[in-house]
């Protein structure tokens, strides 16, 4: 059974954090993590973050958390339109748009 890699997208509310979305971004998890180091936000004070977004893996059907940034709006649609970009690329032409 493959590794499966996605990146989600959790924000803070007065409950805690609620995952708003997630995107499925492959099996080969050099390129995943390309494509999440391309994203755009900060690793730095995570806790203090109200949109964070997560490269998870999927292993046996146990979620991994492997890197976490937190970003603005601008940068989150900015990184959705990034990740969205690559997914129909890998998907329609075998090949993702970042590395």
């Amino acid at each position: 059974m493959e590794n499966e890699f996605r990146i989600l997208i959790h924000t803070r509310t007065s409950a805690g954090f609620e995952t708003l979305g997630e995107f499925y971004v492959g099996t080969d998890e050099a390129r995943a993590v390309r494509l999440f180091r391309s994203l755009k936000g900060s690793p730095d004070n995570i806790d203090n973050g109200l949109l964070i977004m997560e490269l998870s893996s999927i292993c046996r059907g146990l979620p991994l958390d492997i890197q976490m940034i937190h970003c603005t709006l601008d940068e989150l649609a900015e990184n959705c339109r990034t990740i969205t970009k690559h997914v129909f690329n890998s998907l329609n032409f075998g090949k993702p748009s970042i590395g």
